[in-house]
């Protein structure tokens, strides 16, 4: 009977460590809306099934992309590199090492590549390959995770920080504890200063300006939306849903000016378990303190959307194979291609844009 004893012992343990070991999270309680389904504007299809993977084994999660004047390609990956692919994707050469981890990129009025570092903060690197850092904290609060960049008509550098609590490795931490510990900020390169444009985010992910420039979206990966900032108009300073109850994780967003939509990448559909521990905060820290592997993960599962001006999808683009280029994480058009990034993936994704 000892073994009984013994087996009795170490279900108690497991059953106090699971109950009461302390955990890093204070969760919050949420209801998700129900979730639209695979159903009108977000009908199955494969029309990603068609990617190229561009300069493969050169690196791992090339996360965000941005193109310079010539038509070059810019990826950083996940050991600091940013890289840069020739116009015709044939080529790859390393522009800089950050020694963090950059993921938004994007390029300002005088060829500056803008770099939304999770670990180091905001940079700049030159034409010449020098490296500067703009910025680390806002009013005293250290930046979490630095996520996307983007920058506006008159130079205004538009960034967020996903999260004020937890770091770029602890992101699960804040997926779990469903708080609004992330901000939209933004950086006036005349006079150096960083303001928060938004505050009160739920891990404030991808950022893009609107062609018009009259208003800024980020998105908010945990609340499966994005959110606007009007820039102009009678609006000006004041903050909307663009899109609302979303079908996946929301990821980066791009500002198209060939066709003059959004391109917002899921990182992965939603997940019905997530959805159904959202309510429960004692629950949420009992499975975060079971092992990762055991606690529900994303679906690699390939999955884009173009958005117009009104928030309403106009282009669905998907690609359920094993094998897809998954997770997408940015979607970038340039030339009549799209050029698709990931966390995860050993290369740069290229399929053709859609027609219309």
């Amino acid at each position: 009977m000892k073994w009984g004893r013994w087996l009795l012992v170490g279900l108690a343990l497991v059953a106090a460590y699971l109950s009461v070991w302390p955990t890093s999270i204070d969760p919050a309680r949420w209801e998700p809306p129900p979730a639209p389904g695979f159903v009108g504007p977000y009908q199955p299809n494969a029309r990603l099934a068609r990617a190229e993977w561009l300069a493969r084994g050169v690196g791992v999660g090339p996360e965000s992309t941005a193109v310079d004047r010539l038509g070059r390609v810019h990826a950083g990956f996940s050991d600091g590199r940013i890289v840069r692919l020739s116009a015709d994707g044939g080529r790859a050469e390393i522009v800089a090492n950050t020694g963090g981890r950059p993921l938004g990129l994007a390029f300002d009025g005088d060829s500056n590549l803008l770099v939304a570092d999770a670990v180091k903060g905001l940079l700049s690197i030159s034409a010449s390959g020098a490296q500067s850092i703009l910025a680390t904290r806002e009013a005293g609060v250290q930046f979490g995770m630095v996520d996307d960049v983007d920058v506006a008509d008159d130079g205004t550098v538009y960034f967020s920080d996903a999260s004020s609590k937890f770091s770029l490795f602890q992101h699960r931490d804040d997926v779990f504890e469903h708080r609004p510990h992330g901000r939209l900020l933004s950086y006036d390169p005349r006079t150096k200063r960083v303001q928060r444009e938004l505050g009160d985010l739920y891990f404030a992910n991808g950022v893009a300006v609107s062609g018009d420039q009259s208003f800024v979206l980020v998105c908010e990966t945990s609340m499966y939306r994005v959110t606007r900032l009007w820039r102009s108009g009678p609006r000006k300073g004041s903050r909307d849903v663009f899109i609302d109850n979303l079908p996946g994780f929301p990821d980066n967003i791009t500002f198209s000016r060939d066709r003059g939509i959004f391109w917002l990448a899921l990182f992965a559909p939603r997940d019905a378990t997530v959805d159904r521990l959202m309510p429960h905060p004692w629950l949420r820290k009992v499975v975060r303190r079971l092992p990762t592997w055991v606690q529900p993960n994303p679906a690699r599962y390939a999955f884009a959307l173009g958005i117009d001006l009104h928030g309403r999808v106009v282009h669905n683009l998907q690609d359920p194979s094993p094998n897809s280029f998954a997770p997408i994480t940015s979607v970038r058009e340039h030339r009549g291609q799209l050029y698709l990034g990931s966390t995860e993936r050993d290369a740069i994704g290229r399929v053709p844009a859609p027609e219309g």
